[in-house]
């Protein structure tokens, strides 16, 4: 018999940790088509690129971030990360020089020049940007490839339109945009005009999504779970950590491939 499950091994010696890049928290990881490995992680320097052998290939950020959380690059190899301390989101360089600014470092808001608490970021193909902004607000915010605002859909509440802490989002070749809507346990699926196309609902609490080159999409979480207060983690968001964490694999009309 051969064993055709999907199985992976921790691989402890991943990568070759060097102290000039400490790791912190790390919220934000992106593969790019050279298979390097970016990861957005809350230490100095925040934005770090291994290869896949595990080599530190470069890194930089330090003092430009106040809390990492989502990071992207786009189809001409920029750096997008979403800045939940400062409330902005940023475009760089593949080298770190800075390139764009969405939002107003240091000022929470809700308009067309404010995030509060931005998650994550989506650039589609012709340079659109649509941005989870995530925290303090319940809401996508849509760009042009120029980064002048065009429109914004979402609230808070639980109906089929509204978000609970959006906390990640991506966009495939049609562009339809796949949010995480973390709390209300749904991925979301919307048009470029905030439309709902669809809602995969109570299978998973979605944390982050990655959409593949062959569009499957991966969802990392937990299993469904009631928000409860914890007071172990008083500063975690809405109460306690998930009870659980897995991953599931969805094609794109919200059929559940792989666990």
């Amino acid at each position: 018999r051969v064993n055709l499950a999907t199985w992976y091994e921790v691989d402890a010696s991943w990568p070759q940790r060097s102290p000039s890049a400490p790791w912190g928290q790390t919220p934000g990881v992106f593969v790019d088509p050279s298979d390097n490995v970016w990861i957005f992680t809350r230490a100095e320097p925040p934005v770090q690129v291994y290869s896949a052998a595990g080599k530190l290939l470069r890194a930089w950020g330090t003092g430009q971030v106040g809390s990492a959380h989502g990071l992207k690059l786009d189809h001409e190899g920029n750096v997008w990360i979403a800045d939940t301390g400062l409330h902005v989101v940023r475009q760089f360089t593949p080298e770190g020089k800075l390139l764009r600014t969405l939002g107003t470092p240091g000022e929470p808001g809700e308009d067309a020049t404010h995030f509060n608490k931005p998650t994550d970021v989506a650039i589609a193909p012709d340079g659109e940007i649509f941005v989870s902004d995530g925290y303090g607000n319940s809401r996508v915010a849509r760009f042009d490839r120029d980064g002048k605002f065009v429109k914004a859909w979402g609230s808070l509440g639980t109906g089929p339109e509204n978000f609970s802490l959006p906390h990640a989002i991506v966009i495939d070749g049609k562009g339809h945009l796949y949010v995480a809507d973390r709390n209300n346990v749904r991925v979301q699926i919307f048009d470029r005009e905030g439309k709902l196309i669809d809602s995969w609902s109570d299978l998973i609490v979605p944390w982050g999504l990655w959409l593949t080159k062959d569009e499957q999409l991966w969802v990392c979480g937990s299993s469904p779970m009631n928000w409860r207060t914890d007071p172990k983690y008083p500063t975690a968001p809405l109460g306690c950590p998930p009870k659980d964490q897995i991953i599931l694999r969805f094609d794109l009309n919200g059929r559940v491939r792989q666990l």
